[in-house]
């Protein structure tokens, strides 16, 4: 039996390489922004639908943070379409 790896997170564990763990990262950090703007915001999730510019279906995907199925593209043109600008921050790792 093998001694199981350690990770620093969850994305360094489901990604093959640090670079797809930091998409990962910041396209689910970007979700839940989103997220807690729709819920502070109160709108249904047709409401939210329409004011970020995408389907229903698809918001249902995005507050249920199914990364996989968002582009860093496609999250930022959200958060534009709500009225936010995305800035994003680089950190020495």
């Amino acid at each position: 039996m093998s001694k199981p790896d350690n990770y620093a997170s969850v994305w360094d564990a489901l990604a093959d390489t640090p670079e797809q763990a930091a998409n990962l990262r910041t396209r689910a950090e970007l979700m839940q922004q989103i997220a807690a703007i729709v819920k502070e915001s109160k709108w249904t999730q047709v409401e939210a639908a329409a004011q970020c510019g995408i389907t229903q279906p698809r918001m249902n995907d995005l507050l249920r943070g199914r990364v996989s199925r968002f582009s860093l593209d496609a999250l930022v043109n959200v958060a534009t379409a709500i009225g936010r600008r995305v800035h994003l921050e680089l950190e020495a790792a």
